[in-house]
């Protein structure tokens, strides 16, 4: 396959050529090498940045700790924890917004790196470790000034967050030759579906080991190796679990998957030479005109859906008052949806074309979400239907817990299948040789709104006090993504 011009005309064009395509299938050995890191490394995200640790640390620390206070003791019980509340969402926000905002600075130019540099495992590694590190630390994170303080929380949640952004680019710069052109779209799916998978079964052990014998006393008879839940221990251990298994399984990935680097080429030499590319490649947008509609309308729509993600089970858990034991329900059954939709986004991909099928994703989410928004504790459909109690059980006691959780369903399997397809088409409309660096650009699409998605979140919930208000102005960035990327052109045919 040809190498793109802009890459060969550099200082390191007299390296050995970059291989950019591979063999196999999503089963192959390097396939599904590259898969099994996103069961690996995806569960820290799933667990800590969605499901467990930001709704802990937004209830239990900075609204526990601002009632504490005394700061609301003026305010009636209900508009105190209305008030605590949106202000443990805004703090949240305020993480993912710095996060992606160092993102947004440095991503591409990791990624045009990527490209020209060597080996990209090694650094991968480095990523991974800093991950890993301030997962475990997070075990420290307690209420009432124990601990660590708020501040160190806060900084650790926006290295690892931005680790985790750089190990996204580097990771995605190695998709191309994981396996044949025509099966990326099933190994970009399966590695989806197994970081899911792998989430779901954290979700289950915590479950069963933990909160179900402190409730109820089964299927043990009190929580196992001594963790006390009045304490947090539960919410507090996710931390160490994702360390611990971002280590461990990883090393499948290290082993067999394909690296695209060239062994001993310059580093310094490949940041310099991929820094002059990213301006380069900005100043000749109109070479690349549909790859960079493309990747205006991830500008908007992947930082909603990450806006989305981020913010909704710290949303769901505040303003539904769900409990842990319910938030635990909550993740493994959106988990094992979304190990479907990385299956899904795949065969859709198959079915009507890649933009069709990211068309119809991001459709889905924008309906759904804004659905959600009409359900209250009080009411469902902005007030036209009351409601009640179903029944009398430990979990999702109300019409509106059980209508909530099925809508997750929907959220689940087309936000994941959007990842799949959104990797897929920038891989279609990449040049050769050049995904690295398209993946940064890719990676800066998707945090410019990352910061400025939650910032919006954060000031409208501040200044209305409401979060739905506040959850609202996400679906402003899909309705502009979607537009954007019906106007994308797609090449006749894909190699």
């Amino acid at each position: 396959m040809a190498t793109d011009p802009a890459l060969s005309a550099n200082p390191l064009a007299n390296q050995p050529v970059r291989q950019t395509t591979g063999e196999g299938g999503a089963l192959g050995r390097t396939g599904f090498a590259w898969a099994i890191f996103e069961w690996a490394r995806n569960p820290y995200y799933i667990l800590i940045v969605i499901y467990i640790f930001a709704p802990y640390f937004a209830r239990d620390i900075i609204g526990a700790d601002l009632l504490a206070s005394g700061a609301l003791d003026d305010l009636s019980q209900e508009d105190a924890r209305a008030a605590a509340n949106a202000q443990g969402q805004a703090t949240i926000a305020s993480v993912t917004k710095w996060a992606g905002f160092i993102a947004a600075l440095t991503a591409p130019f990791l990624g045009a790196a990527l490209d020209r540099g060597g080996r990209l495992k090694p650094i991968l590694a480095v990523f991974l470790g800093s991950i890993t590190i301030c997962s475990a630390l997070l075990w420290f994170a307690m209420p009432g000034g124990q601990g660590l303080p708020v501040s160190a929380i806060m900084a650790l949640l926006v290295i690892a967050y931005v680790s985790y952004t750089y190990s996204e680019v580097t990771h995605n710069a190695m998709l191309s030759v994981s396996g044949e052109p025509r099966r990326l779209a099933m190994i970009s799916g399966l590695g989806l579906g197994l970081g899911n998978g792998a989430a779901s079964l954290i979700f289950l052990a915590i479950a069963l080991l933990f909160v179900l014998p402190a409730m109820v006393g089964w299927p043990f008879a009190a929580p196992q190796f001594g963790v006390d839940l009045s304490k947090f221990e539960h919410a507090r251990l996710a931390g160490p679990i994702c360390a611990v298994w971002l280590a461990l399984f990883s090393i499948p990935f290290f082993t067999n998957a394909k690296d695209p680097g060239v062994p001993g080429a310059s580093w310094i030499a490949a940041f310099r030479e991929g820094a002059r590319s990213v301006w380069r490649t900005v100043r000749e947008a109109t070479k690349y005109r549909e790859l960079l509609k493309f990747l205006i309308a991830r500008m908007f729509y992947a930082d909603g859906m990450a806006a989305l993600l981020a913010l909704g089970a710290v949303y769901v858990a505040l303003f539904l008052g769900w409990n842990f034991l319910e938030m635990l329900c909550y993740a493994i059954f959106a988990s094992a949806c979304a190990f479907g939709g990385g299956i899904f986004g795949g065969w859709l991909e198959g079915k009507v074309g890649v933009k069709r099928a990211l068309a119809l994703e991001i459709f889905g989410m924008v309906l759904v979400g804004l659905f959600q928004l009409t359900i209250t504790r009080e009411s469902l459909f902005l007030g036209l239907v009351d409601n009640f109690v179903v029944w009398d059980g430990l979990v999702f006691r109300t019409l509106s817990d059980l209508v909530y959780l099925g809508s997750i369903s929907i959220i689940a399997v087309t936000a994941t299948a959007s990842i799949s397809s959104s990797r897929t088409m920038l891989v279609t409309l990449a040049p050769p040789g050049r995904s690295g660096e398209f993946f940064g650009l890719y990676a800066i699409a998707g945090t410019i709104t990352v910061w400025m998605g939650p910032l919006l979140v954060e000031q409208f919930t501040l200044w209305s006090g409401d979060q739905r208000i506040g959850m609202t102005s996400i679906h402003l960035l899909f309705v502009i993504g979607l537009g954007v990327l019906l106007a994308v052109r797609m090449p006749a045919r894909t190699t």
